[in-house]
């Protein structure tokens, strides 16, 4: 008996040796003779792409590896970097810390589920990283995590992009506006209200700045008398944000509170901000050009409420051409998995070039996430996200073929099996629900507040 449960306790050892060796692995990979769509230097015909590591070491042509290590035939394919999403609620559950106006003390890095099945269909459309956010149901909410696809792990932390900066969300409208006006009768009651709680915020984040720093001076002191003040994580990731450590990803629909934020933010010296859906962003292109780090937009959603009445498929097409660094997110679980195919509608409104289109889901985003010295283009020394298609990414024929992240191959559509899921069978049957919860969205289990019913 004791023989055995040796046996067995050593083979789960072994196992979970192994299940971390994979987990923390790099890959090693030579894609050749593909067309590679560098997104910064062109596209390159017939050209090998050599990965050691999980990095890309070497690009062009007749390129040798050792025997280990994979080889791709990539003839006739196309080969981009692996795509981005800049915002994103995947691997997340319940998004909204509904209970205050300013929630920047949570974190979404505390709550990703590294399970959720969702991920591995992103990777089926070649998104390699995603931008995880706390909803809108708050002017100030939660801090957001940048996650790298890494699915099959167990271990949440493994999905972290460790290079990534922190982020934050911030959300004008309707949203703060319902949830805390008309749903408790607080501040903010009107968009007035939103500038106010952000003003009031900021305001208070400076007291407490200058409160530590006081303190921080008379400590140097032998005969200091004073107690330090009272730790406040919510006005210290302000702070953060004020002292430029912190990018700001704002919800944002009308023109007029888009600038409004622009103001405020240039009051306060924040030049670190991204506008999310920006829907009347190309009203204030040139603003947007000079004072922030981009626009993350529709392609052509809009008119699904009354403040988001007014916008253009031409939108993401305007800001590129005024300067802005754009790109296209899908909020979407479901349209995250084509992302390519929202790249490539700018090409009908708006006649943008394939690089300015695939810029928009790659080099961009990587830009707005403060990810771009690693990510977003095929470069010697990035990290290697790449992805396979067998026709050009923005033909509507286009099907991706196989997705690396830091060169490990995590999707293979001829080695895609019916489930990959790692814990849910397909056959078994959904809960009740399960079937009506719907995709992701910023009101996820704030939802209620947005019915005619509700009452207050």
């Amino acid at each position: 008996m004791n023989k055995k449960r040796q046996l067995v306790a050593g083979l789960l050892i072994w196992l979970s040796v192994q299940v971390s060796a994979q987990e923390n692995q790099s890959g090693d990979v030579l894609i050749k003779n593909a067309q590679v769509i560098t997104i910064t230097n062109g596209t390159l015909d017939n050209t090998d792409v050599l990965v050691k590591n999980g990095i890309i070491a070497e690009i062009g042509t007749n390129l040798k590896a050792s025997k280990n290590t994979k080889t791709v035939d990539a003839s006739g394919q196309f080969l981009m970097p692996g795509i981005i999403d800049a915002h994103s609620h995947l691997a997340l559950e319940i998004i909204n810390e509904a209970s205050s106006p300013i929630t920047a003390e949570v974190q979404m890095r505390d709550v990703i589920d590294p399970y959720d099945i969702s991920i591995y269909r992103a990777l089926a459309g070649g998104t390699t990283i995603s931008h995880a956010m706390h909803g809108s149901a708050n002017v100030i909410g939660g801090q957001n995590v940048t996650l790298k696809h890494r699915y099959g792990t167990h271990d949440p932390d493994r999905l972290i992009m460790k290079e990534a900066p922190r982020t934050i969300k911030f959300a004008l409208g309707e949203n703060p506006t319902r949830v805390h006006g008309i749903g408790k009768n607080l501040q903010p009651r009107s968009r007035m209200g939103v500038e106010a709680v952000i003003r009031n915020g900021f305001e208070e984040a400076l007291q407490y700045k200058s409160a530590w720093e006081k303190w921080n001076k008379e400590k140097q002191k032998k005969d200091i008398t004073t107690a330090p003040p009272k730790y406040n994580t919510r006005l210290q990731t302000l702070v953060d944000i004020l002292d430029g450590k912190i990018i700001i990803h704002c919800h944002s629909y009308r023109a007029d509170e888009i600038y409004m934020l622009i103001q405020v933010c240039q009051e306060y010296g924040i030049d670190k901000i991204v506008f999310s859906h920006v829907n009347e962003g190309f009203k204030v292109a040139p603003e947007l050009a000079k004072y922030t780090m981009g626009a993350s937009v529709f392609s052509d959603w809009w008119a699904y409420k009354f403040e988001v009445y007014y916008s253009t498929a031409y939108n993401a097409a305007i800001l590129t051409k005024n300067g802005v660094v754009t790109s296209i997110n899908s909020d979407s679980d479901e349209l995250i998995r084509h992302l390519y195919h929202e790249a490539a509608k700018t090409q009908r409104y708006g006649g943008l070039t394939d690089e300015e289109a695939l810029s928009l889901i790659t080099i961009n985003p990587a830009k707005q996430l403060g990810i771009d010295k690693y990510v977003g283009s095929i470069e010697i020394g990035k990290q290697a996200d790449l992805v396979l298609f067998d026709k050009h990414p923005l033909s509507i024929y286009a099907i991706p073929q196989m997705t690396w992240v830091d060169g490990v191959k995590y999707f293979d559509r001829n080695t895609d099996q019916a489930d990959q899921r790692l814990k849910i069978n397909l056959k078994r049957s959904l809960d009740p629900y399960r079937i009506s919860s719907g995709t992701h969205n910023c009101m996820q289990d704030a939802q209620a507040l947005f019915t005619e019913n509700h009452h207050h």
